[in-house]
């Protein structure tokens, strides 16, 4: 199995936008759905193209099979949108995604990992708990779709000697 993890240029929206959309799909359901499903493939490109996120793309023996966008901070770097569709899970996608973003701080001075997680899933937040991250903070938000969110803020400060 090969994997490449690689920062995408502003024509890989779109894959990165399809990829976002299997991953998230699986919220559809919830009581508040994620607002991810309401984005179009013009928002993400204007990110972009803006400079207030960036995004990374993992493939997986040249296909691509996880995402996740970002935006450095004075400190830290969050990361939102972490996306691995439901058949290319178990395969460590997510986790090396992280590890990859984690470095890419490292090297640019950052000194923690933070990122939002709703309360309710908490796969995901064993997920970044077993990464190092800590919950930090609770707070309701207000998604894009102006619905309330109980979630919690995560947090993992960066090992500089590694």
């Amino acid at each position: 199995m090969n994997t490449d993890i690689r920062l995408v240029n502003r024509n890989e929206a779109p894959i990165v936008h399809k990829l976002m959309l299997e991953a998230f799909e699986e919220y559809r359901n919830l009581e508040v759905p994620s607002s991810a499903l309401n984005e179009s493939v013009e928002t993400l490109l204007n990110v972009f193209i803006n400079g207030s996120e960036e995004a990374l793309l993992c493939f997986i023996d040249g296909e691509p099979l996880g995402s996740l966008r970002f935006t450095i901070r004075d400190d830290s770097v969050y990361f939102s949108r972490l996306s691995v569709p439901p058949h290319a899970r178990g395969k460590g996608i997510a986790k090396a995604l992280l590890l990859w973003l984690e470095k890419y701080a490292i090297k640019n001075g950052k000194m923690k990992m933070e990122c939002r997680v709703r309360t309710l899933l908490s796969k995901n937040i064993s997920l970044y708990e077993g990464m190092g991250y800590i919950i930090s903070k609770e707070e309701v938000v207000t998604n894009p779709n102006g619905q309330s969110v109980k979630t919690v803020v995560m947090e993992k400060h960066l090992d500089f000697s590694r």
